[in-house]
């Protein structure tokens, strides 16, 4: 039986970097969508690209065939010029042996992938792609949310 078809859209934000990140990600299966997000008060822009995808698989039930769109060529480029597989060859050191940043993140991203078949498309952001630009809104709005909270000295637990 052929895997399901499922479009994820997902975009990272910093308020300073680091600072106050926010995530988010949109799921398209047929006809239904879901949007999350969140935030984290302590980040870089690039862990929240990363978190954006691992969040976005995570909430995948079953093993299915996903095309992950993003703005970010921090986290597409890895992965369409085949430098991730070189990574974790070399012991998670670049071609010119510096330390991978978020190593965290792409072994938790790496492992959030096992079981679909992915494939990424980079998108332009902040351009005319209406899922990105939300996926930017949504994770936005996560950072005012706990900057808001953060002032309150209110803080809701983490989505």
């Amino acid at each position: 039986m052929p895997k399901k078809q499922v479009e994820i859209y997902t975009d990272g934000a910093c308020s300073g970097n680091p600072g106050t990140g926010g995530w988010a990600a949109i799921l398209f299966y047929r006809r239904f969508k879901r949007e999350i997000s969140g935030s984290e008060p302590d980040t870089t822009n690039n862990r929240m690209e990363l978190t954006a995808i691992i969040r976005g698989l995570a909430m995948l039930k079953e093993p299915c065939s996903v095309t992950v769109y993003s703005d970010s060529a921090y986290c597409v480029e890895p992965f369409l010029q085949g430098w991730i597989f070189g990574w974790q060859k070399n012991g998670w050191r670049t071609g010119s042996k510096d330390e991978v940043k978020n190593v965290d993140l792409w072994q938790k991203l790496l492992s959030g992938m096992k079981q679909h078949d992915v494939k990424f498309v980079k998108v332009k952001g902040h351009s005319d792609n209406e899922f990105n630009n939300r996926c930017d809104e949504l994770a936005r709005t996560a950072i005012k949310k706990l900057q808001a909270e953060s002032a309150s000295g209110v803080v809701s637990p983490k989505e």
